[in-house]
């Protein structure tokens, strides 16, 4: 079987790191900046960035409605730090546009601006030992979850890695450290999810 192909979100950020850490974890990639690109990938990263530029060029270059309803479908999506404010359902005491892929409420900037940036080492239970070296750079955390919102690390008492079905937000940059065990773990995802698409076949 071939190695599935993950699309980047290729608008602002981390995206080079990102196609880096994915190849490094087997997988194929592509920069994705139209709803064609977005067509030819089997799941899809956001990376970090400003969460109201890319909201708005997301509706310039129409891919807005073409990644809801790909989510909504089933494709695995991964939001980090800016990715995950704009997969979010809200975005705290601001009147802010957001895809509503995942239901939670996140804050912009909780952990405090650049100069608060910082690693820490965090205890990720699904993906063993050692803890992660999550990179913090002027990143949300998540004030709500639903029910249906599974907490996968947290720090401060606040949710910084969540899942929901096929959605996954991280507050951090795993793209900026030498440990690839985020990506790995949304490689699995999509084995997950291509296994499901397999069942729902027959």
């Amino acid at each position: 079987m071939a190695a599935p192909t993950v699309g980047v979100l290729a608008l602002q950020g981390d995206v080079v790191e990102h196609l880096r850490a994915l190849r490094r974890s087997g997988a194929r990639t592509r920069e994705v900046r139209t709803p064609e690109d977005l067509a030819a990938v089997d799941a899809l990263v956001v990376p970090g960035g400003e969460s109201t530029t890319v909201i708005r060029l997301l509706e310039r270059f129409g891919l807005v409605e073409p990644i809801r309803e790909r989510v909504r479908a089933g494709m695995p999506f991964w939001g980090t730090c800016m990715g995950m404010i704009v997969a979010a359902h809200d975005v705290a005491d601001l009147e802010q546009d957001t895809l509503d892929l995942i239901d939670i409420t996140v804050r912009r900037n909780a952990f405090g601006r650049q100069v608060d940036s910082a690693e820490v080492p965090l205890d990720i239970p699904a993906l063993g030992n050692p803890p992660f070296p999550a990179v913090f750079i002027r990143a949300p955390w998540i004030e709500r979850a639903g029910p249906d919102v599974t907490s996968l690390a947290s720090r401060d008492g606040h949710g910084v890695m969540v899942r929901q079905a096929n959605v996954l937000g991280t507050s951090f940059h795993p793209e900026l450290t030498g440990d690839d065990r985020v990506h790995a773990y949304f490689l699995e995802m999509l084995a997950g999810a291509a296994g499901d698409e397999v069942i729902a076949r027959r």
